[in-house]
């Protein structure tokens, strides 16, 4: 029966700390779509762009990654760093332009295995 407990128990932490899932973030980014990322947003998103800053609400922040992208047409995106901690974590990318390359910052919180954006940083 300890046995049995112990696993459980295990299995249960496993489980708890999967990492959220970045994928349709990535992909929304590779593909110029900011649309997309409507339901990843928090309430409440710092947004830096290169040529605005601004601590705005989700829909704000699609708005502003929606003329970012209409202006800078992406032709891809690679995650070049990714890290998640308990509750939270960032990753960093390359977004390849028709204007140039930018880096891109984006942080996190986990709900369950979803992503939810609380700041993006575009350099």
């Amino acid at each position: 029966m300890k046995r049995f407990l112990l696993m459980l128990t295990l299995i249960i932490s496993a489980l708890s700390l999967q990492a959220a899932d970045i994928t349709n973030i990535s992909s929304a980014f590779k593909g110029g779509n900011a649309s997309s990322l409507t339901p990843f947003m928090d309430k409440e998103v710092d947004m830096a762009l290169p040529k605005s800053t601004k601590k705005c609400n989700g829909s704000e922040a699609v708005t502003m990654l929606n003329t970012f992208f209409s202006t800078n047409k992406p032709s891809g995106f690679t995650i070049v760093h990714h890290a998640d901690k308990k509750e939270s974590g960032f990753f960093v990318g390359k977004l390849p332009t028709a204007t140039g390359e930018y880096r891109v910052n984006i942080t996190y919180r986990s709900e369950g295995d979803k992503a939810i954006i609380q700041s993006i940083r575009i350099e």
